[in-house]
């Protein structure tokens, strides 16, 4: 099958219907999902700023300012980044009734009003979801091909993409940042091996403009404007032939940066004019380390125990078998007493205690290096363990392969390793700095899903080889 796949429908029709049939099983994913209300979860962060933005043409800290916006202006805010409540706002803009719906929800968060009669509709931004999952499979799809060739390595790349991003449907229901994160996350991937076998620099700054917005969605991502600089360096000095020179390795980073400056310094530029401060965000880091902190009181037993315990379906049903109904419980962010609870509590009282986290962060991570050491290191490892399952059932069969994959790529396809490393180091940063949920490392689907059509394609050549000699060999 991939064999004969390979002959055929390399165009850009085929490819288009590929990019539309995603978008048609995604769609349909995602609104079969139970209608949800808009506070719940992370919504209100953002429903906030875009019910800020529309109503009074200010981009806000949303919940955390102290300011009632449906009664007046709110001052401005650099809380969160830009990219994701702006698309609230453009689809609040464009459909009335989810203006409305909106409305009716921040005013209930306010105190105005209950939520009863207030309606939970949302089917713009769920479209808008699937449409940048559906992209996103596509940039995932042509990266594959990119990487190993043949169409049928690009359909086959493309569908496990998008049955993982339909795994995670119910997720991707609520007005939260994700799909946004994982579409930019696999464009700008694509854009990064596009660079590094072209060498090209208007490549390089496509791929710095495609992170830029990347980083305008969560700032965390602002680490890559290390590694792929890195990436590009390594992989057009030994990993994409033919080996470029240094000069023009440095002019390629160059445009890179620049790419990216040119998307992120309008933002920074406004935090500094309007709000005094040149930034991307302000409180956010600290915020989430302080969350994070609260998983240094991880005891050896629980470090051990989230090995099974974070596989998907059966690991709690294994660990509450062989250790006890509650012996992760701290591991589950709704159970009293939690490591999330608890971390939540210590920043909501240094909040009260001095209004502001960032000026008090280092007095913080003293304190916490004191009690603590370098237990902040050994913790971050089983994070970073839960933080691989992405996609549920879909990760417990495939992430396996693609490690096998990745590890296969150090003699065969080393600049597959340039597009899955980054993937995998966010993973680690997000269990340094965040928490162990996998809804943090979406972008990881699209190096798996590349990586075990690689695999899957590899095998199913030889086996056709083989299966060729045998016959050529009983027929002589």
């Amino acid at each position: 099958m991939i064999g004969s796949l390979r002959e055929t429908g390399r165009g850009p029709l085929a490819k288009a219907a590929f990019a539309l049939a995603a978008f048609a099983v995604l769609a349909a994913a995602i609104l079969g999902r139970p209608e949800k209300r808009l506070n719940d979860f992370d919504q209100s962060f953002y429903l906030t700023i875009a019910y800020d933005m529309t109503r009074h043409g200010v981009f806000s800290g949303g919940v955390f300012d102290q300011a009632d916006s449906t009664r007046a202006a709110p001052p401005p805010g650099m809380f969160f980044v830009p990219g994701y409540p702006a698309l609230v706002a453009a689809a609040m803009w464009l459909d009335p009734r989810f203006d409305r719906a909106v409305a009716c929800h921040v005013l209930a968060n306010e105190g105005h009003r209950s939520l009863e009669g207030c309606e939970f509709y949302a089917r713009p931004i769920h479209l808008a979801h699937a449409a940048l999952l559906a992209g996103a499979a596509l940039a995932i799809a042509a990266s594959a091909q990119l990487l190993f060739g043949g169409f049928g390595v690009f359909l086959l790349a493309g569908t496990l993409a998008t049955a993982g991003f339909a795994a995670e449907a119910d997720l991707f229901s609520f007005v939260m940042t994700e799909s946004l994160g994982v579409a930019l996350f696999s464009f700008a991937a694509l854009a990064l091996v596009r660079t590094l076998r072209t060498g090209r620099g208007r490549d390089a700054a496509l791929t710095g403009a495609l992170l830029g917005l990347l980083i305008l969605s969560r700032p965390s991502f602002q680490a890559l404007l290390v590694l792929y600089p890195l990436a590009l360096a390594i992989g057009l000095r030994w990993l994409a032939p033919p080996r470029r020179p240094a000069a023009v390795i440095l002019a390629t980073v160059a445009a890179f940066l620049a790419g990216a400056a040119v998307v992120v310094g309008p933002w920074v530029a406004r935090n500094a004019v309007v709000i005094g401060k040149a930034g991307l965000s302000a409180e956010y880091g600290s915020a989430a380390i302080i969350e994070r902190l609260a998983y240094n009181d991880m005891t050896l037993r629980e470090g051990l125990l989230a090995g099974p315990y974070c596989l998907p379906g059966v690991g709690p049903a294994l660990v509450s078998r062989l250790a006890g109904p509650d012996a992760m419980a701290r591991f589950e962010w709704d159970h009293p007493g939690s490591f999330f609870q608890t971390g939540r509590a210590s920043r909501d009282a240094l909040v009260k205690a001095n209004t502001r986290l960032d000026p008090v962060m280092g007095e913080v991570l003293r304190a916490e290096y004191e009690k603590h050491g370098l237990r902040h290191l050994l913790t971050t490892i089983p994070l970073a363990w839960c933080g691989l399952w992405v996609a549920q059932w879909w990760g417990l069969l495939l992430v396996p392969v693609f490690l096998a994959a990745c590890c296969l790529a150090f003699r065969r396809a080393p600049l597959f390793l340039a597009y899955a490393v980054p993937a995998l180091a966010m993973v680690g940063l997000h269990a340094a700095v965040a928490n162990h949920y996998p809804r943090y490392n979406l972008m990881l689907i699209g190096p798996v899903a590349a990586g075990t059509a690689w695999l899957l394609t590899m095998l199913w050549t030889a086996a056709r080889y083989r299966r060729t000699a045998t016959g050529a060999k009983q027929a002589s």
